[in-house]
Parts: C-alpha cells; structure tokens; sequence
C-alpha cells in the first residue's frame, strides 16, 4: 500500500514562495522510477484539482494559472516529488497532496498553504 507524505506548506504573503516535498514512502524503487507522479490541490469548497505532473521520463505539465510559476520535480534515489512555488496568489491557498496520476485510493494527509497578507 502506498503511502504519501507531504510536507513544506505554511502561510506565506502574497509573492513569496514555497517549496513542497511528498515522499513515497512504501512505494519500491522500481514502481516509483517509471510512474507519472502529480501534486493535486483542493481549495476550501472545491473539488481537488491535479496542479502539476511529472512522468518517469521528466516531462511535465501544469495548469494554466500556475504556468511559470510552479515547477515540480523528482529525485527517484529519494522516492521524492517536489513542487517549488513563487510568485504565490491568494488563490493558490488549498492543501496540497501527491500522489500517482491517475491517482490512487491512497491519500496523504495533505500539507496547508495559506497565501495571504
């Protein structure tokens, strides 16, 4: 069963930036390396949304309005998915999870980011 763990959210003020780590902790080495890996936000009254992919081979993708300013990453010998965000908006505050894209039934506990002034 795999078992995500995110961490690096906060409050920080409008313009600042932040950067998340999700570790697959229990996922083996030869799953993670080839899987497309996304980290999902969901926004206060909101359906999750899927932010930001990144498949076995590095390619990426993001949603249009965090498009240059979001950048996500993979270190495989850590099991590890990031997500470096600048120039952050009031309407990027939601918790932020990963997980597997497609996903799996098996969410983390998520990590808050609050931008506000």
């Amino acid at each position: 069963q795999v078992h995500f763990l995110e961490s690096g959210g906060g409050l920080v003020q409008p313009g600042g930036s932040l950067r998340l780590s999700c570790r697959a902790a229990r996922m083996i080495t030869s799953t993670f390396n080839p899987a497309a890996m996304g980290w999902y936000r969901q926004a206060p009254e909101k359906q999750r949304e899927l932010v930001a992919t990144i498949t076995g081979g590095r390619s990426t993708t993001y949603i249009d309005s965090v498009k240059g300013r979001f950048t996500i990453s993979r270190d495989n010998a850590r099991k590890s998915v990031y997500l470096q965000m600048d120039s952050l908006k009031p309407e990027d505050t939601a918790v932020y999870y990963c997980n597997t894209v497609p996903s799996s039934d098996n969410w983390g506990q998520g990590t808050q980011v609050t931008v506000s002034s």
